[in-house]
């Protein structure tokens, strides 16, 4: 048995860090109708810094499971602005190659690096590239101090890029100082959002088995409902030639990028054969934020700035769930589990205990939780997509050799008919005209954590 092997099995649990007045109580980040699962007395708490926090989406995660915050590290302009405003008490560092050290009373390192470079939207320049190489500042530092808790957070093309070289790289390291690692890919609609998003989680330790937190929990792929007419179906209309990101009842991936090169919104085509661009207020709930969570990003960026924020955050509802089973671990049997060949491909979950490589046959499905329909979720104004943006995304549509649901290319064709007749003088046909936004269940404008 490893080192690390050992560690795991002879490990104590770890006691609750005491509150301390500038903590808020859990109850206030938590949504009224979602209690914390397990006694405050008999939870682990832990105090993380967050490297490349962006706008805080794991953070804030962990904060509604009960971890702490001690440091936020982020160099966007806009983000930062968004982490001063939410977590007014947590003190920030800009640039991470610049971070000399972390604080010694950590145990947690959460760090959703740079994807710019891994992701299939972006330049796929891998773990070499300028954005993307910068998760080897996190082995700098963890270089100096190895803390119990590591978490990575990417984009599931990493496991396939030069044939998963980015993984390899970065798992190799882990092993290197000691850690056992464990990494799962996870779609946020098991959470019950309607956005079709993958995105692998990757959390190693010297202290515990990362598999009791990222396996514990799997419900099975569910059966997905396929394209209808009636059905809300979302795209990316800056899309169409060699693909489609799209989902029914669900919008694609919200992104920070798109091939037009800019931060775009994915179009809706709703059930009335309206076709619509969603508001960025609902964007950020899809991404378990509270509507206008990057709002003050707006003091000193364009407001499309959020679009980027947003696409490149990390879903809070899959943060808060790793969250809570960091603070109550859950049981894994990795009996029947299978050693990785060499050569092979990287699967979407494996693990290492500090035995060899293994792969799990898990979903991407922690939960199945009900998913709100997205005509039904979307509580904001809508704005039509306009005819130059349709007839380009029918155009290249037409170039291209995908196939497309029976019925989605006329219903596309119609609206553009429609914005066309429209422009030509007709009163406009504006979604959502009197639709009032209703109250969310948290608000944005009031939201702060506490350090």
């Amino acid at each position: 048995m490893s080192e690390v092997a050992k560690k795991a099995a002879r490990r104590p649990p770890r006691k609750s860090a005491p509150a301390t007045g500038a903590q808020l109580p859990l109850r206030q980040v938590l949504p009224p109708d979602v209690p914390p699962s397990t006694p405050p007395r008999h939870r682990q708490s832990l105090q993380a810094v967050g490297l490349f926090a962006g706008v805080g989406g794991i953070e804030f995660g962990l904060h509604s499971a009960g971890h702490r915050t001690l440091l936020l590290c982020e160099n966007d302009p806009g983000a930062s602005e968004v982490l001063k405003v939410r977590f007014p008490n947590t003190p920030q560092h800009q640039d991470v190659r610049t971070l000399s050290a972390l604080p010694k009373e950590v145990d947690l390192v959460a760090a959703g690096f740079p994807c710019q470079d891994l992701s299939q939207a972006g330049s796929t320049r891998g773990i070499s590239g300028s954005r993307s190489g910068l998760v080897g500042e996190v082995f700098r530092l963890l270089e100096q101090r190895r803390v119990d808790w590591v978490l990575l957070e990417n984009v599931p093309f990493m496991l396939q890029l030069a044939s998963g070289h980015a993984l390899d790289v970065i798992v190799s390291q882990l092993e290197r100082l000691g850690y056992a690692w464990a990494y799962r890919t996870v779609d946020t609609r098991a959470f019950g959002l309607p956005q079709r998003r993958e995105r692998v989680f990757l959390l190693a330790t010297n202290q515990g088995d990362p598999r009791t937190v990222l396996f514990a929990d799997d419900a099975g792929e569910p059966a997905l409902p396929e394209y209808r007419s009636g059905a809300a179906f979302g795209f990316y209309w800056t899309e169409g030639v060699r693909g489609l990101g799209a989902a029914v009842d669900a919008v694609p991936t919200l992104k920070g990028g798109s091939t037009i090169g800019i931060p775009s919104p994915p179009a809706i085509l709703m059930p009335n054969g309206d076709v619509v661009k969603p508001d960025i207020r609902d964007a950020e709930r899809l991404q378990g934020f509270p509507a206008d969570w990057t709002q003050p990003a707006c003091s000193i960026v364009k407001p499309g700035h959020r679009w980027k924020l947003v696409g490149n955050s990390v879903t809070v509802d899959v943060a808060r769930w790793i969250g809570e089973r960091l603070a109550v671990p859950g049981v894994y049997d990795g009996s029947w589990d299978a050693r990785i060949l060499p050569g092979a491909p990287w699967p979407r979950s494996a693990w290492n205990l500090g035995e060899g490589r293994y792969t799990a046959q898990l979903s991407t499905w922690p939960f199945q939780r009900p998913i709100i329909r997205l005509a039904e979720f979307l509580q904001y104004p809508t704005t039509p997509l306009s005819s130059k943006a349709t007839a380009g995304f029918l155009t290249r549509a037409g170039r291209g050799s995908l196939r497309f649901p029976t019925g989605f290319l006329a219903a596309i064709q119609t609206h553009l008919s429609r914005m066309e007749a429209s422009n030509a003088g007709e009163p406009p046909r504006r979604a959502n005209r009197d639709k009032r936004a209703r109250t969310d269940r948290t608000t944005a404008s009031a939201t702060s954590i506490q350090a």
